[in-house]
């Protein structure tokens, strides 16, 4: 299927997947994906607390349940939960008393008072607040990331706009989150406006990061000591947390076109993977480079990993393809297209969709394209980590051809792409169900590796939360988005999305 096919045919698609339409044939596969999914989710809920635990096992057994979870996790729990009751798979009743007592909880756990932001890690049983790394049990003193609790944020809007008998509960919780404790008006200097950082601590470190600033942005409660990396690319996941506090009028407009499109041309960077091309325009007073990458044929803005994730899980709660057609609609069909030139043509592991996930032979990584990232050490798309040089104009010649392994796949990354590449996306899921093992009692485990059939035998409460809400858009004729997108926060975003153009042909 050729790019301009690819993007003209996704409306009429979706609505041939959906139940009930004439002429779709075969019946979707899609409900039973998302009562499977759901599955795994209620497996992984802690019924004394109604938290969702991080994980759980492929088996879906309560003992293999994590005993730590996130301000994301409990996020996707909600909006999960919003999506399962909309496709019949629970009740309206079960729904409104499971999402209740979740808000409930969140209610009661420790937060930082001055901002209403919650920790990065919680005990699902107690609720305790955690104060050890989950991964190894170090000491660690409480983290609060501006990515997990933008997630967050985004479920309790769509709980606050699509439940109505816990609106109340949502908007008393979402009243007190102020992104702006986040945002740097500085961190660009030369009166450009700032970038919100990675997040901060509100006790001092115990183990020392590389660096850390001590400061206070709202002058509002004890300094705090803030990460000294910030968010400065467009194409990553934390623009959920941008959107948020833009529209909630806590961090200005301006800071969208903040972030960089691409890093600049000049042999200065030629460190990252590509060089890019593109022009300089202006918004609101910010000139920004709108530079773009090429992947066997194909432009795009990049994310930094190459991934699905980064690129395309806003996109399941701001509809930005239809608020921004010059950007966002130009870009997320490319990054799909590049994601499946690369599993069937450029890799030819007969399978696509490539995004951080279980390692299937252990623990966790991050997986994507590599050369549709910016980050030159690469996403990679397989177990040996191949990683492929562009160059760099003439400031760094290409690097050798590279002959790719074991391809990991992950599920999750096909269903994001479901919008913009239908018939692609199901009928590499239907090829993973069928051929490599890669479906058990839960849904779709969390990662494949598709040469030598190693499955990640378990299930991430966040992947399978994007599998929910993928579905819920598609089956739901847009459920979630509806639910986010209300006439306040359309009102703040749409104008300002609309207003750019990214240096990528229109279709």
């Amino acid at each position: 299927m050729t790019m301009r096919r690819l993007i003209a045919v996704p409306v009429v698609a979706l609505l041939l997947l959906a139940p009930g339409i004439a002429n779709a044939s075969p019946p979707s596969p899609l409900k039973q994906y998302a009562v499977d999914t759901w599955r795994s989710m209620d497996a992984m809920l802690y019924k004394e607390t109604a938290l969702v635990a991080d994980n759980v096992g492929g088996d879906l057994s309560p003992a293999s349940r994590s005993r730590y979870t996130s301000p994301t996790n409990i996020g996707g729990y909600l909006w999960s939960a919003v999506v399962a009751r909309d496709l019949g798979i629970i009740s309206r009743r079960e729904a409104s008393d499971r999402i209740g007592k979740t808000l409930t909880t969140l209610g009661r756990l420790d937060r930082h008072p001055a901002s209403g932001m919650f920790y990065n890690w919680y005990d699902p049983l107690n609720g305790t607040k955690i104060r050890t790394w989950p991964e190894d049990g170090s000491p660690r003193n409480p983290f609060l990331s501006s990515v997990d609790n933008g997630w967050l944020g985004a479920a309790l809007v769509v709980v606050r706009n699509a439940v109505p008998e816990q609106r109340s509960k949502a908007s008393a919780l979402l009243s007190t989150m102020d992104f702006g404790f986040f945002y740097n008006p500085d961190a660009r200097g030369g009166g450009l406006p700032g970038l919100i950082r990675g997040g901060f601590w509100d006790e001092e470190p115990l183990t020392p990061p590389e660096c850390n600033v001590v400061g206070n942005y709202r002058d509002r409660g004890p300094d705090v000591f803030y990460t000294c990396n910030h968010y400065d690319i467009t194409v990553t996941e934390p623009r959920i947390a941008s959107y948020l506090g833009i529209a909630f009028g806590q961090i200005p407009p301006e800071h969208y076109f903040a972030t960089n499109r691409t890093f600049p041309a000049s042999c200065d960077w030629s460190w990252l993977e590509q060089q890019p091309t593109g022009v300089t325009r202006t918004y609101l007073g910010v000139p920004v480079f709108e530079g773009a990458y090429t992947y066997r044929g194909t432009k795009f803005v990049p994310s930094w990993g190459g991934d699905m994730f980064e690129a395309l899980m806003p996109d399941l709660f701001v509809p930005e393809d239809r608020w921004a057609p010059r950007s966002w609609g130009r870009n997320h069909p490319a990054t799909v297209r590049g994601q499946i030139d690369h599993g069937m043509n450029d890799a030819k592991y007969g399978y696509w969709g490539f995004s951080p996930a279980s390692n299937p032979f252990g623990g966790y990584a991050v997986y994507g394209v590599e050369a549709m990232g910016m980050d030159p050490g690469g996403y990679p798309s397989d177990r040996e980590g191949t990683n492929y040089d562009a160059g760099f104009g003439d400031c760094r010649p290409p690097g050798p051809a590279v002959t790719y392994g074991d391809g990991v796949v992950t599920p999750h990354a096909v269903f994001l792409a479901m919008r913009y590449a239908p018939r692609e996306s199901l009928d590499t899921l239907a090829k993973l169900k069928r051929n490599l093992g890669a479906y058990g009692p839960g849904g779709f485990y969390d990662s494949v590796a598709v040469r030598s059939g190693t499955v990640a035998r378990r299930h991430l409460s966040l992947d399978q939360a994007m599998v929910m809400g993928a579905i819920g858009n598609v089956l739901g004729k847009e459920l979630v988005r509806n639910a986010f997108a209300s006439p306040d926060i359309e009102r703040r975003l749409r104008p300002l999305l609309a207003m750019e153009e990214f240096s990528l042909p229109a279709r």
